[in-house]
């Protein structure tokens, strides 16, 4: 029993700053987990404050997808934190057991996701350690981000005196570098997490945390369909635009991204959003990664590991350099202290099995794979029964998409079930972007494509020179230099333009004749509608009159039901001013007809229909006044 409240039942995870059970809270009969610092750590009034803070922040968004903190407090030396249980499980969950999702699931995971990190934006937070541990997904298919222990307000002093928080696969390079953090570092990680959602694997991968920093730093995050072939240019774009490494062309924060997420989903075909992701890669790899890793100011000052890789909570603690130039080696030394845990760990744990295996596992070659396409060289690598790691590189003459090189090269000697590391080809490194002015646009894809570039954003424009459907030029412009794999935009002309024809009033078939002569097709709306014209007239037209279509667009006309009957309020007898309101609020337009006698009279005589009879709402009702 924690503060003579909360009955502990079972633990659920165990990190490096806390441990989470699930309790009940005997007071009002409810479930809830326990998020309970570490004693040790409690000691630290700098680790107690981060803890506390983060109950003040989260009690403050009152968001449905943002997990609730009840209560906080402190029992001895446990200091706690009681948080709304979510009976399922995490996304990284999902992720080690399903890999790759299809776009509309991860689509359907990331915008609930943009809305809670939305709301602690517009409410002054930033979380500052988004990643998959940290989105829980309930048996009920409600999606949480939980875990603001890094949150921080936006106008606080950001930086740290020589580290940086937060987790190594996800950190923003202005993160890394300065030790910075506003919104778009949310947005970063954002992108990091869909790159991942959309192909099973982190976009950074590397042996050591101080790789994947490196890379960060370095390298371009790459477009999703360079390692799920078929994914639609739209969620490139979308992974490009939240992982910019300048953080100024990055979505402003979360809700500016959920805003480009909705956007690209409306492009996307049914087919394209549950088009079936490729088979999930294994789901041991990358293991270092998943962590929420340390690095030491000295990486010789053994540290202890993580207690449970489930709970992915520890905190990233970086030295600062003003750019990372390389990754750091560990000495041989601490590889040895490394070696030597494992192997007691093994010992202790009676692992018997686990250290027959070291001593004389079964051995096998690394296949001939240089060449190969990316997929060839997976397939052949998991039917040998090794692992795949995959890394990235420009070059001059290995074709886009190819293997440069392996690492073991072919032929060495490696266990069953190692991993072997893939340097594939992203092309040359710069390519120059072709003349596609004129060019269908189906075939200027295919070229861009050839020469190592992606199809980028497509609009459409009046043109009076290019052909309907053909390229008017590129956004940035045939001749310009750019990365292989940059996304070129396009504009297609629509034609020349036409002036919609006015066709109100008309009858359905000369309507649809004139407008199918002014190159245009029709089409008939299903609900028809009162209006001032006859029935089976054409009531209204969508585009208007005086708007510009392209040849082949559709024109949707309203069928007209006729005038709306109502009934004629009787206001004879009536002075001229109140029949006027009458008539007026019944619908009606009003006309006086005064003769010689009326000029100075005030009363209604007669109204040219009468009281309680029924009329077109909007006709004119002529009152004679004597």
């Amino acid at each position: 029993m924690l503060d003579g409240r909360y009955r502990v039942d079972a633990r659920i995870a165990v990190g490096g700053m806390a441990t989470v059970y699930r309790a009940l809270d005997t007071r009002l009969d409810r479930v809830l987990a326990l998020k309970v610092m570490h004693p040790t750590l409690a000691a630290d009034a700098a680790f107690v404050e981060r803890f506390i803070r983060e109950a003040k922040s989260v009690a403050r968004l009152a968001h449905p997808n943002v997990v609730q903190v009840f209560d906080q407090g402190t029992d001895g030396s446990y200091v706690y934190l009681a948080m709304e249980y979510v009976a399922g499980c995490t996304l990284r969950d999902v992720l080690r057991e399903r890999g790759a999702l299809q776009p509309r699931a991860a689509l359907d995971i990331l915008e609930p996701v943009l809305a809670a990190l939305g709301a602690a934006h517009r409410a002054g937070f930033v979380h500052r350690d988004m990643k998959p541990e940290n989105v829980l997904i309930g048996d009920d298919g409600r999606v949480k981000v939980a875990d603001f222990g890094l949150v921080r307000s936006v106008d606080t002093v950001t930086s740290t005196t020589g580290v940086v928080l937060g987790t190594v696969s996800y950190l923003a390079p202005e993160q890394i570098e300065q030790g910075t953090t506003d919104p778009r570092v949310d947005v970063y990680a954002c992108g990091v997490v869909l790159y991942e959602i959309l192909t099973g694997e982190k976009p950074h991968p590397g042996d050591s945390p101080a790789q994947v920093l490196y890379r960060h730093i370095n390298e371009d995050v790459p477009p999703p369909s360079a390692l799920v072939p078929g994914l639609p240019y739209g969620l490139d774009e979308l992974v490009a635009s939240a992982t910019a490494r300048n953080p100024d062309i990055r979505p402003s924060d979360a809700v500016a991204l959920l805003a480009q997420v909705r956007e690209a989903r409306a492009g996307l075909t049914d087919e394209q959003l549950d088009a079936l992701p490729p088979q999930a890669l294994s789901a041991e790899r990358d293991m270092a990664e998943d962590r929420t890793s340390v690095i030491p100011r000295s990486l010789t000052v053994p540290r202890p590991l993580p207690v449970d890789e489930e709970e992915d909570s520890a905190r990233a603690v970086v030295q600062h350099t003003s750019r990372l130039q390389a990754p750091p080696v560990p000495p041989r030394r601490s590889r040895r202290l490394l070696l030597t845990v494992i192997a007691a760990v093994l010992v202790l744990c009676g692992v018997g099995a686990g250290v027959w295996y070291i001593n004389s596992g079964q051995f096998t070659k690394v296949p001939p794979l240089l060449s190969k396409t990316e997929a060839q060289a997976r397939e052949r690598l998991q039917k040998a029964g090794l692992d795949v790691g995959v890394r990235r590189a420009y070059d001059d003459t290995v074709q886009r998409g190819h293997v440069i090189s392996t690492d073991p090269a072919p032929g060495a000697r490696i266990r069953d079930h190692d991993s072997v590391t893939l340097t594939v080809s992203l092309g040359p490194e710069t390519v120059n972007v072709p003349d596609l002015a004129g060019r269908p646009l189906d075939k200027a894809r295919a070229l861009l494509k050839a020469d190592g570039l992606e199809p980028g954003m497509v609009t459409r424009e009046f043109s009076e020179d290019v052909g309907r459907g053909s390229v008017i030029r590129t956004t940035p412009q045939a001749g310009t230099k750019r990365h292989a794999g940059a996304a070129i935009a396009i504009v297609v002309s629509k034609g020349s333009p036409i002036d919609v024809p006015d066709v109100t009033g008309d009858d359905v078939d000369s309507a649809r004749q004139t407008l199918t002569e002014a190159g245009l097709k029709v089409k008939i709306a299903a609900q028809q509608v009162n209006s001032e014209y006859d029935k089976g007239m054409v009531a209204r037209q969508s585009p208007g009159d005086g708007s510009q279509a392209a040849e082949g667009d559709t024109v949707t006309l309203t069928i007209s039901k006729g005038p709306e009957m109502v009934e004629v309020p009787d206001v004879v007898g009536s002075g001229v001013d109140d029949a006027k309101r009458t008539l007026e609020a019944a619908g009606f337009k009003v006309d006086e007809d005064r003769g010689l006698l009326g000029l100075f009279g005030d009363t209604v005589k007669k109204q040219s229909v009468d009281g309680g009879e029924r009329a077109p709402k909007g006709s004119t009702i002529t009152i004679t006044i004597r």
